[in-house]
């Protein structure tokens, strides 16, 4: 039953309103006040998860879903998340489940090879990787060994003189771990971006942040790199970046979450240029390559680093296969002890789909972005702001179709007024204090004639919008 629920709903999910449309409280006025004395059977529980979950939720697998970023599952991702759920495996170390430690080497190399990464990022060669929950932890746990190993040669009572950069398009990740870190938040860099630019964070503006911090008496430690940021799909030069770093020993971590995804595809591996001098690379296969929630693939290139910042070796924990120093314990690679076998759902993806059937997938979102950034070229009362970079089309309606009306204002309420259609669901970004709306294409069930029917939406509000003007 469960599983023809699951089905049906991935079958029919396009029906529903893209957006949650219910207000907040809606659900305590709904359900009982306090869980039943007695078992209910199976039949009520999911009459009400009908009845009472599926409004208050936004469907994020709705082909009409254009917001954040995708989080494109599939019915292989689907598979691979029951198996792993039923084996209910806590691998916390290799002993505690060695085909959940031996599977995740595996996939982890044979992404990393799809990808072109260095040698030096996988297993293969003297590197390797994990996966994460989330980007965030990826980053807190790169800061961390970053903190450790140079807080280890100059004394830990100096990390008060540590800094971290990114620039003002990193994702807020970046800021929450070097708050976890104990990074002195005065120590923190968002280096100004330009549009001039695309937003890119510049090599000159980070070498002269740098050097201010060092004549200041501070230290740099670390800096973030973007490919493919948020507000904009913006991709930092990671090889002028790297050669900076190297100058000041600052570790260097490459946050592809939305991007990296795409460079399976040889035409795009050349946002990845330069990844040969970075310390350390991830990406979210849970948003643009059809596995799901959660699944933060993390590359580092001295696992050594990541395992003295984050090991414990509690007794309980003792084990011939761990004291023998020949096998992967993941519990030291992250910041929690226990770890779902996530890697079952990225082998099931890799497997069910194949690497030429991924690439054409990711190529078809793009060939739909496309296909938007023309449609929105054709009439001249909107503009797309900066160039596309992947499968996300920033846009908004342009000051001379407004007659005076405050620019900014009228692309929200435009925003959303179509958010609460429940046809489409977009997003928006502020870069240089333009509003632009994010149309972000990723959703695995999204086609072209999706595309074509949420620019005749777009139309339709903004006729209905200026009207009221």
């Amino acid at each position: 039953m469960i599983i023809d629920f699951i089905a049906d709903y991935y079958k029919n999910v396009e029906k529903q309103p893209v957006r949650s449309q219910v207000e907040p409280g809606y659900l305590s006025k709904r359900l009982p006040k306090s869980a039943p004395n007695n078992p209910e059977p199976i039949e009520k529980i999911l009459q009400d998860v009908q009845e009472h979950i599926v409004p208050g939720i936004t469907h994020w697998q709705s082909p009409n879903y254009f917001a954040y970023f995708p989080s494109s599952g599939s019915v292989a991702g689907i598979i691979g998340e029951m198996i792993s759920t039923g084996f209910n495996v806590v691998g916390f170390n290799w002993m505690s489940s060695p085909a959940a430690t031996e599977l995740e080497n595996i996939v982890m190399d044979w992404l990393g090879e799809m990808l072109k990464l260095p040698k030096s990022f996988l297993f293969s060669g003297k590197g390797g990787g994990v996966i994460q929950g989330t980007t965030c932890e990826a980053i807190l746990c790169t800061l961390s060994a970053a903190r450790d190993r140079i807080l280890n040669n100059i004394g830990r009572e100096n990390i008060t003189k540590l800094v971290v950069y990114g620039s003002d398009q990193t994702h807020s990740a970046l800021q929450k771990a070097a708050q976890i870190a104990g990074i002195d938040p005065k120590n923190f860099r968002a280096i100004k971006t330009m549009k001039s630019s695309s937003f890119g964070l510049s090599p000159d503006s980070l070498q002269s942040t740098v050097e201010s911090d060092v004549e200041a008496g501070l230290i740099p430690l670390f800096l973030c790199a973007t490919v493919g940021t948020t507000g904009t799909t913006a991709v930092d030069p990671i090889g002028p970046l790297c050669d900076i770093a190297k100058r000041y020993g600052i570790w260097v971590h490459i946050d592809a979450a939305y991007a990296g995804s795409s460079c399976i595809c040889p035409e795009f591996r050349h946002f990845l240029d330069g990844i040969e001098d970075a310390d350390s690379f991830s990406l979210n296969a849970h948003k643009w390559f059809f596995t799901t929630l959660d699944c933060c693939c993390l590359w580092v290139k001295n696992p050594g680093a990541l395992i003295q910042s984050l090991s414990t070796n509690p007794e309980f924990l003792r084990n011939r296969a761990s004291d023998s120093k020949t096998v992967v314990d993941y519990k030291d690679w992250q910041i929690t002890l226990s770890r779902r076998f996530r890697s079952l759902k990225l082998w099931l993806v890799l497997r069910s789909y194949g690497v030429t059937n991924l690439r054409n997938f990711l190529r078809s979102h793009v060939k739909m972005a496309k296909l938007f950034e023309e449609l929105v070229g054709t009439d001249k009362r909107f503009e797309v702001v900066v160039p596309r970079n992947f499968a996300m089309v920033c846009f908004r309606v342009v000051p001379s179709a407004l007659d005076k009306e405050p620019v900014n204002k009228f692309n929200n309420e435009l925003l959303e007024s179509i958010n609460k259609s429940g046809k489409l669901y977009m997003t928006h970004a502020i870069v240089e204090g333009i509003f632009v709306i994010r149309f972000a294409i990723g959703a695995t069930l999204t086609e072209e004639r999706h595309v074509v029917a949420a620019w005749k939406v777009v139309q339709q509000h903004l006729e209905a919008n200026l009207n009221m003007i």
